[in-house]
């Protein structure tokens, strides 16, 4: 409905690849470059930098980029409030979700919140809770989920769900067969960490340094980048890990892993909501509201 000339020096503008932002909107490399030359002409100004295969934008371009992003919110709340006359709810939701949350909680929740609302398109965009952050600055997602402590004073922190954090080993592991283990014991253990700038590796910090245990007194054996590759890499060895319960509900009930509870250290957190001050397109309510009272058991 909108000019599609825009829309094509926005996908340009956030690639700063004409190839791939043609490819995004299933248009030819040639008629990406048209439609921007177009703009350029017409404000008489260029828009972007070229170094050979590269680009970047101008001080002009940023201020384009800047300004087009301000409208597709806005013509993102004008389709799903105009819609909502004709009880219909249309329009695009862009969500960031942190690894875990993106990959164990949210599909099912997803699929109810589609088969209730299916003209509404949904984008789901995952990487740890920093990365998450970062696209809700640059206004690439209208609001995130996240897994992290609320640290960042430009955002907006709601809670929508508890979340618990456990010792894991195989179920075959030797120290899987204790019930408890200390603090001490586990200093010794050989363990599989998360990345820097994830959340879980931020609460499960912060727990340990109120014990006293810095991360760097833990035997790391490994540091690696998903939930799914530490449960593989400790399956397959006698390293152990922590790891969100929502992660290892499956492998719970097939005896592939087990809980190992640690003496007098309980880890618990809120999975949360992440918005600009200023609010997110107006699809966002109805969808948190959706999962606040969706049963993630």
């Amino acid at each position: 409905m909108f000019d599609f000339r825009l829309q094509v020096f926005h996908a340009v503008a956030r690639r700063l690849n004409f190839t791939r932002a043609a490819e995004e909107l299933f248009i030819s490399q040639p008629a990406a470059t048209k439609h921007v030359q177009e703009i350029e002409q017409h404000f008489k100004t260029k828009l972007f930098d070229r170094n050979g295969s590269k680009i970047a934008l101008t001080e002009a371009g940023k201020v384009l980029l800047r300004y087009t992003e301000e409208l597709f919110s806005i013509y993102r709340k004008i389709e799903f409030e105009i819609h909502s006359f004709a009880e219909q709810h249309k329009g695009t939701l862009r969500i960031g979700a942190s690894t875990t949350i993106a990959e164990y909680l949210l599909p099912p929740a997803l699929a109810a919140f589609k088969s209730r609302y299916r003209d509404l398109s949904i984008i789901l965009s995952g990487g740890n809770t920093e990365h998450i952050e970062q696209l809700l600055q640059k206004n690439e997602i209208d609001f995130g989920m996240i897994e992290g402590r609320p640290k960042n004073s430009l955002f907006k922190y709601t809670p929508f769900t508890k979340d618990e954090i456990v010792l894991v080993a195989a179920w075959k592991n030797p120290i899987a067969k204790k019930q408890k283990i200390t603090l001490q014991e586990l200093q010794a253990l050989p363990i599989v960490l998360r990345e820097p700038g994830s959340g879980t590796l931020e609460i499960i910090t912060k727990h340990l340094k109120s014990k006293g245990i810095r991360l760097s007194q833990l035997n790391r054996e490994i540091q690696l980048e998903s939930s799914e590759s530490i449960k593989s890499y400790i399956a397959n060895s006698t390293a152990v890990s922590f790891l969100s319960i929502h992660t290892i509900l499956k492998e719970l009930n097939s005896n592939e892993l087990a809980i190992i509870d640690v003496q007098g250290l309980e880890i618990e957190r809120q999975f949360q909501f992440i918005q600009l001050h200023s609010g997110a397109a107006s699809i966002a309510p109805l969808f948190m509201n959706f999962i606040r009272h969706y049963n993630f058991k």
